[in-house]
């Protein structure tokens, strides 16, 4: 495999699992002693990692949950944040200026504050009332963020007496990391070809729905664009006919992510539209990523982290293959701005 160490990815998220589980364990506690509201709140990718769990908790839960931007809560505020509220916040480098001023908002305003970084020594980490650490790099911690978050969602369901299959999942969720590791090795053979029909194009469209939709947005946004320098245009699967599809024709790159839940039928209808008017049509589907001892519901809710794991194999290939390594940058933590 292409730039890539079996142990280390086995260590680092291995030891997602186990603050996943730790994690858990902690946001059950609250929700069970009072919480009476959840905040994800992240900047940037770490921000729209979060959404997939934000999502079930709206779909699934009568506690109220809210994925909110850093950046804008300290300027508009929320009428749900107060001293009974579960903020968690994610932050690989645990130095990310919008959260640390955030945390220090909403620790202002009476709110448990728990914090997920890669790093120890860090002022997130450090500030927070709770914080999980696990070592991981950029390659890794999109695995991380969805699981841990799902993992919090699923753990508050469970102490409202929302869910009952919580420890079940938890059991399953420790051959997860072998399984993406199998997802990824499987993948490697497809990942040059799928480099090669990015770099082809100097913009792609990429859309996808439910689950799968935060993996299209945050890749499109923090690795095309951030790492790559490759336009892209994220569009919802339900709003790809409210506009996107206008700009569909011969010679114009659409990718589709395609997972597992109930909206499935949404990026279905876009492939069947793109099938019949461009001939660069590329679909990533969990479907296609085959486990062992993943329930089918458990696959559903890790359909990001499927599709982040073999997306980290296409990232290896692409920077290779255009001479332009993923650290490479113009303005991020280079210019004031």
């Amino acid at each position: 495999m292409l730039n890539f160490d079996p142990a280390r990815f086995l260590r680092i998220q291995t030891g997602t699992v186990t603050i996943a589980r730790d994690l858990g364990a902690l946001v059950g506690r609250l929700v069970a002693e009072g919480a009476d509201s959840l905040f994800f709140m992240g900047s940037g990718g770490a921000g729209i990692l979060m959404q997939p769990a934000a999502d079930l908790m709206r779909r699934a839960s009568k506690l109220p949950c809210h994925n909110v931007l850093c950046a804008e809560i300290v300027l508009t505020g929320h009428v749900a944040l107060g001293p009974k509220s579960v903020v968690v916040m994610p932050s690989l480098s645990g130095t990310t200026k919008e959260s640390i001023a955030a945390m220090d908002y909403v620790k202002a305003r009476g709110a448990t504050v728990i914090s997920i970084t890669g790093h120890a020594e860090t002022p997130l980490a450090k500030g927070a009332d709770h914080s999980f650490v696990n070592f991981a790099e950029d390659d890794t911690s999109c695995e991380m963020f969805y699981v841990t978050s799902l993992v919090a969602a699923l753990a508050a369901m469970q102490a409202r007496g929302e869910r009952s299959d919580y420890d079940r999942i938890i059991a399953e969720l420790a051959g997860l990391p072998q399984q993406l590791l199998a997802v990824k090795q499987a993948f490697e053979s497809r990942a040059d070809a799928l480099a090669r029909a990015i770099a082809a194009d100097g913009w792609h469209i990429i859309t996808g729905s439910g689950a799968a939709w935060p993996e299209a947005y945050y890749y499109g946004m923090c690795i095309l664009e951030e790492m790559q320098w490759i336009r892209t245009r994220p569009v919802h699967a339900s709003d790809f006919f409210h506009g996107t599809l206008e700009l569909v024709e011969k010679g114009v790159s659409v990718v589709v992510f395609a997972g597992e839940d109930e909206t499935r039928p949404l990026t279905d209808r876009v492939i069947a539209f793109a099938k019949g008017y461009t001939d660069k049509l590329t679909v990533l589907d969990t479907r296609d990523l085959a486990t062992t001892g993943l329930s089918p519901d458990l696959r559903a809710l890790m359909a990001p982290a499927l599709l982040a794991t073999v997306l980290e194999r296409l990232s290896a290939h692409l920077e290779v293959m255009r001479d332009h390594p993923l650290v490479t940058r113009r303005y991020y933590k280079r210019v004031a701005y």
